[in-house]
């Protein structure tokens, strides 16, 4: 075969490069994610009731999804783990990723029997079974592994746009009308806006010079209904010291059953707070101030110092990259109806992942370009190392093909594999030239030399390549993130082993055919 591609060389050469580079444009069609998803034996859900459900309500809605989920999945799910509310502790709320903002909110984790599930398709199934049978509740997923909570940095999400600016009610309006745009992106799911700004909220408004005509301060309203609403500890911390030696938090509050009604509020006692020396009568809350319902903010988020929303969406059937690339797309159509003063700004995992594939491209040319240095300094020749680089195209279309084939979107894994892969290619294509070279000097013929190269390295080339290709069917063949690592450097060098014995023999000798070469007193010889 090696012969009679020898012979062909002319037309092997540009046909089999034109080949190689048009597979690496199956690049475009294999898509592009930061790391794989792989199955795991868990699930991660966040559901929000209508604003302003109360706690015990919310506890409901969670226990009928945990019920609905198990008609999903019958026979699937070990165990549910509902966690409705605001956590009991701000560093808990300030460190678990979870968008959980007011009584409506539960995080729903669920333990599956199997530790290798499809979750990506019972994702689908729950998500189809709870919006038919929960009209009016919002269920989101979340990342449940710990490589996509990692991945994420925190978020909830992998995609983020942020309405940056001052104006909240304006930006809010804009959030609300953006999220409508980004939930019509194909592929994209899970789109919901993290700071909803209706929360039911009762507003006290003192009437401060009646208040004052009976010695009562707004301060003096405020801490009492601080005291009743949520503890003395909020205006006063007072701790009693066992005879253990450990301090504990005396914490005064009205028993919630006292307060169930507006009218529960209304007749509230409102003292001065200082003792009392002139028995003065305490004053009804009512009587002092007026009480006004009204909506706010649920949570007012900040980053770097300036307000934001965040709009969350998550990727489903469909790569990361494509999904990126449709959200920047819409993000840039409907920047000139931003409020005057805000921006967008799109963050998140996407971002983070066009970073590491920059760097890791400018990597992979790189060690591509010093390797061939290096290979010039040792050759003492420019042309021998350029006749061994001539295999990397087609290891780079054998990576192209091995991720179409097994349908694995391209992935930092991935491109670290193509890295390695690069490094064994250009090994056994400097085996082969290396030998071309030493058979040529010996006997003059270029095609000859080809020829011997191309049968006698085949044993070393084909041990080399066989013992990473086979090492590596169990990476590919394994859950887990490192799989694209093994499926690239399979593909890779499968095409790069044949391109070192077919291909690479007819670069060599196309470069020193007709070379005039000196031996002797024979003079130069083709």
């Amino acid at each position: 075969m090696l012969a009679g591609l020898i012979e062909e060389r002319a037309k092997f050469v540009p046909f089999f490069m034109a080949v190689s580079i048009a597979s690496s444009g199956l690049y475009f069609f294999v898509g592009q994610d930061f790391f794989p998803e792989i199955k795991s034996g868990t699930l991660q859900l966040h559901m929000r009731a209508p604003i302003g459900t109360r706690l015990e309500e919310s506890g409901k809605i969670s226990v009928l999804i945990e019920k609905k989920m198990h008609e999903i999945l019958p026979g699937q799910i070990d165990a549910v783990l509902n966690n409705c509310g605001l956590p009991f502790s701000q560093l808990n709320q300030a460190f678990i990723p979870t968008p959980t903002v007011g009584t409506e909110d539960c995080d729903i984790t669920v333990s599956l029997k199997n530790d290798e599930s499809p979750t990506a398709e019972y994702r689908r199934r729950i998500r189809a079974g709870l919006i038919e049978a929960f009209p009016g509740t919002q269920i989101t997923f979340q990342p449940a592994d710990l490589t996509a909570k990692i991945l994420n940095f925190g978020l909830p999400a992998p995609l983020d746009v942020q309405v940056v600016g001052r104006d909240l009610y304006g930006n809010f309006a804009f959030a609300k009308k953006l999220r409508r745009k980004l939930a019509a992106i194909p592929g994209i799911t899970d789109v919901s806006i993290q700071q909803p700004m209706t929360q039911p909220t009762l507003s006290i408004n003192a009437k401060r010079s009646f208040a004052l005509g009976t010695g009562i301060t707004e301060q003096n309203i405020a801490q009492n209904a601080l005291v009743a609403l949520s503890g003395s500890a909020q205006i006063g911390q007072v701790y009693f010291l066992n005879p253990s030696g450990v301090a504990q938090l005396i914490d005064v509050q009205t028993p919630a059953n006292y307060l169930q009604t507006l009218n529960d509020l209304q007749t509230l006692p409102i003292d001065r707070g200082d003792g009392n020396p002139t028995n003065a009568q305490p004053q009804l809350l009512g009587a002092l101030s007026d009480i006004e319902q009204t909506g706010t903010p649920a949570e007012v988020a900040h980053y770097n110092i300036m307000p934001v929303f965040d709009i969350y969406a998550s990727n489903e059937n469909i790569d990361l990259g494509t999904v990126a690339r449709s959200v920047q797309r819409v993000a840039d159509s409907m920047k000139s109806e931003l409020p005057r003063g805000s921006h967008l700004v799109v963050r998140g995992q996407a971002v983070t992942m066009t970073d590491a594939y920059s760097q890791l491209i400018v990597g992979l040319a790189m060690s591509i370009t010093l390797v061939y240095l290096i290979i010039v300094v040792n050759f003492q020749s420019w042309l021998d190392p350029f006749v061994i680089i001539t295999a990397l195209p087609g290891a780079l279309g054998g990576i192209a093909w091995s991720l179409f084939l097994t349908h694995t979107s391209l992935s930092v894994p991935a491109l670290t594999g193509a890295i390695m892969c690069m490094g064994t290619a250009t090994a056994n294509a400097i085996l082969v030239v290396s030998f071309a070279r030493e058979r040529m000097e010996i006997h003059g013929d270029a095609l000859k030399a080809a020829l011997e190269a191309g049968y006698e390295r085949i044993r070393p080339v084909l041990m080399t390549a066989l013992a990473m290709i086979i090492g590596m069917v169990p990476m590919s063949m394994s859950n887990s993130d490192n799989a694209p690592i093994g499926k690239a450097v399979i593909g890779g060098l499968i095409v790069a082993t044949a391109a070192t014995l077919l291909f690479v023999p007819c670069v060599f000798a196309i470069v020193h055919y007709r070379k005039p070469r000196e031996r002797g007193d024979e003079g130069a010889h083709a």
